[in-house]
């Protein structure tokens, strides 16, 4: 297919938005799917699970693709739920555009915000669709009010809802071409109406009604004049718009300036799904509309969305299939892949073969012979990939910047019922380790139990019930414990050697290191500044090496250490006994030595969040949020409920859902999602150390 051709989009909002069913919808709507799936029934295509089936959740992005008019969408599905925010994460790193889900009851909501600014880092063009317009209590201008204040989007609404004297939703508006599009519930949306209501036309409005209208058209032409201003003096001179002019000058406005195109409808009514499909093909770009990519160490080199280019592929996913095994999902860049084909994993430094290709739609495969650029696809050959690593042509290798993932923010100690099945629960959290970039495992020193760290509650429930499931291996599971950080509060420097003799060959290393804080969510940082012939360059890597070892056990309660930068800035070595070991050994007594010298901090995840609650209930949410150490960032009315955006120590949230319930007989919600590391007050330290017995 031709490239110009082919949309690479996600489907991204807050959690019950509506994304799962609408994907659905684009799916029957296309033809690929012949019956309609449920949410709440457990049977859509895209959640295909066991967990996202019993939940009515999506856990795991879900792949697919669906032909409309000429056109290849590819789409991904992702999570709502701040707790798989990874899903989000990788799918973004990947994709041309987005189509942002907005419930027109609840309208943005915190999640809505979280995976906008994901959009946002990655210059994701994306449109917004509002859903749930079938239900009375929506309000599409509110939520498209709602879009530019808090989000700052530059919408261009091209739709309005119309409903009959009881509110009851008949269809869309199209304000340009000023027609009723009403869709046949009998056909379950496939077929549908456009009924023009202007004067002449057969559907009679008041006049009233059709002038607010085209005011809503004016402002769409305003703003689609900024990009070009043929567009004003036609609808001025002529009065009407030039549809191909206002179409080609608003899909450069969403590429290349923000603008963010709104429609609207109702997924699970089947109304509206055509419109975006149509918009997804007009608005969003095409592999060669967005930029071309280049290597993280030499930006000089380029990859352009070309067959003829050499290949270059990003990992972004791993999934293991019961049949065909361990699946790496690929976002093709450039050049051309075939089954069978040896290339180059320029992040490990290997070749690999990759056996077989696959076009994915959720869990089911249909093998290819040839892949090309532009192209999302799964691939088996191979279990040195993970996700990140960049596959490329064995002649011409290029490294691609990596996926950035958040550090989990809690953990869990686990413990098998029966010590039988260690070496299966060993091998089953390392395949859901390379599954999950934010899962992880470890064994404590003190206890020799082994720990489970994640995004949140549910996400560590999700596993466990997986390993359960899945795998068949049953553990106990402690209560979670938050995975604090500890981070240097001084500049230090330090001089250290490591040396033995045993006979024949010893050991030397000698370095010279100074340390310094970094702002929070910096991480680690090394750098050299050694002279030519203090140190040989082999061992420099050997110091990076022993320090990123010595950063897990922090001197305070044995936490990892952050926000470090370390330089090297002098050294000596040994022509005969000088090693790997020694500068790796050298380094990491050097940094346990700054750890006795200066005063360290220990930091706590913070939690951002948003309690919406009705009125009566606020000053009881306030004071338990106050009671919690947390701080109560705005207050604003939305409808009848009020809004509470507040920032909270992750320590204090344990079971917070059931006391929030328990305040307000259950008539709030809330959502958490991780935002920074902050220092933990002295009083609180001192009983996180001692706890720790340290």
């Amino acid at each position: 297919m031709q490239m110009d051709k082919i949309r690479n989009i996600g489907i991204i909002a807050h959690i019950d938005a509506g994304k799962t069913t609408l994907t659905e919808r684009i799916l029957f709507a296309t033809g690929q799917i012949h019956k309609v799936g449920e949410v709440h029934e457990g049977d859509t295509e895209m959640d295909w699970m066991a967990q996202e089936r019993e939940r009515g959740i999506t856990i795991t992005s879900a792949v697919t693709s669906c032909p409309w008019n000429g056109y290849r969408i590819n789409i991904i599905d992702t999570p709502g739920h701040v707790d798989f925010t990874a899903e989000v994460e990788r799918s973004l790193r990947i994709l041309d555009g987005g189509v942002v889900v907005f419930s027109g009851v609840d309208m943005v909501e915190a999640q809505s915000e979280t995976v906008w600014w994901q959009a946002d880092r990655y210059n994701v063009p994306r449109i917004a669709f509002i859903n749930k317009l079938d239900r009375v209590e929506s309000n599409f201008l509110k939520t498209v009010e709602m879009i530019e204040d808090r989000l700052s989007g530059r919408t261009v609404p091209l739709q309005f809802p119309y409903r009959d004297p009881d509110r009851r939703f008949l269809g869309m508006i199209d304000i340009l071409t000023m027609n009723l599009i009403i869709w046949q519930d009998t056909t379950k949306g496939i077929q549908y109406k456009s009924i023009p209501i202007r004067q002449g036309g057969s559907l009679s409005l008041s006049r009233q009604f059709v002038d607010r209208l085209e005011r809503y058209q004016e402002i769409a032409v305003e703003r689609v004049a900024e990009i070009d201003d043929r567009v004003m003096e036609r609808y001025l001179n002529e009065g009407d718009i030039d549809l191909d002019l206002f179409y080609r000058s608003l899909r450069q406005g969403c590429l290349e300036f923000g603008y963010v195109p709104v429609i609207g409808g109702s997924a699970f009514t089947n109304q509206g799904i055509q419109p975006l499909l149509d918009a997804i093909t007009d608005y969003l770009p095409s592999p060669i509309d967005v930029p071309s990519v280049h290597a993280v160490d030499d930006p000089s080199t380029v990859r352009c969305a070309d067959e003829q280019e050499p290949l270059a592929a990003l990992a972004y996913k791993i999934m293991t299939d019961r049949y065909a095994g361990r699946l790496v999902f690929l976002r093709i860049y450039s050049g051309t892949l075939e089954a069978g084909q040896t290339v180059f994993n320029s992040s490990r430094k290997q070749k690999l073969r990759i056996m077989r290709l696959y076009r994915m739609h959720a869990n089911d495969r249909t093998p290819l012979k040839r892949a090309q650029a532009g192209d999302i696809i799964a691939v088996v050959g191979s279990q040195n990939i993970s996700t990140g690593d960049t596959i490329c042509d064995l002649q011409s290798p290029i490294l691609l910047e990596e996926i950035k993932f958040p550090e989990p923010v809690i953990s869990v100690a686990i413990e098998l019922r029966g010590d039988s099945e260690s070496v299966r629960l060993t091998k089953a959290l390392h395949k859901l380790e390379a599954e999950d970039p934010t899962f992880s495992m470890s064994v404590a020193d003190d206890t020799n139990q082994m720990i489970i760290s994640g995004m949140g509650e549910l996400h560590l429930e999700v596993l466990l019930q997986r390993l359960r499931e899945e795998i068949g291996v049953s553990v106990n599971a402690g209560l979670p414990q938050v995975s604090y950080r500890e981070t240097l509060c001084a500049p230090i420097a330090v001089e250290e050697k490591f040396v033995k003799q045993t006979g024949g060959h010893g050991q030397y290393g000698h370095v010279i290191l100074e340390f310094s804080p970094l702002k929070r969510g910096a991480g680690f940082e090394f750098k050299s500044e050694i002279k030519r012939g203090e140190i040989p360059r082999e061992y420099i890597s050997s110091v990076e090496a022993g320090l990123i070892a010595a950063l897990d056990n922090g001197p305070l309660a044995g936490y990892p250490i952050v926000d470090l930068k370390a330089v090297l800035v002098g050294g000596s070595f040994h022509p005969v006994d000088s090693s790997d070991l020694a500068f790796r050994s050298a380094a990491t007594r050097a940094l346990r030595k700054a750890c006795t010298k200066v005063n360290f901090a220990l930091l706590e995840p913070i939690m951002k969040g948003e309690i919406i609650t009705p009125v009566e209930y606020l000053g009881d949410v306030m004071d338990d949020i106050t009671r919690r150490r947390g701080t109560i960032k705005e207050v604003v009315v939305r409808d009848a409920v009020q809004v509470i955006t507040v920032a909270v120590p992750l320590a204090e949230m344990f079971g917070y859902a059931t006391q929030v319930r328990s305040l307000t007989q259950g008539r709030a919600t809330h959502s958490l999602w991780p935002a920074r590391y902050e220092q933990v007050p002295e009083s609180i330290k001192e009983q996180i150390i001692t706890s720790r017995g340290y």
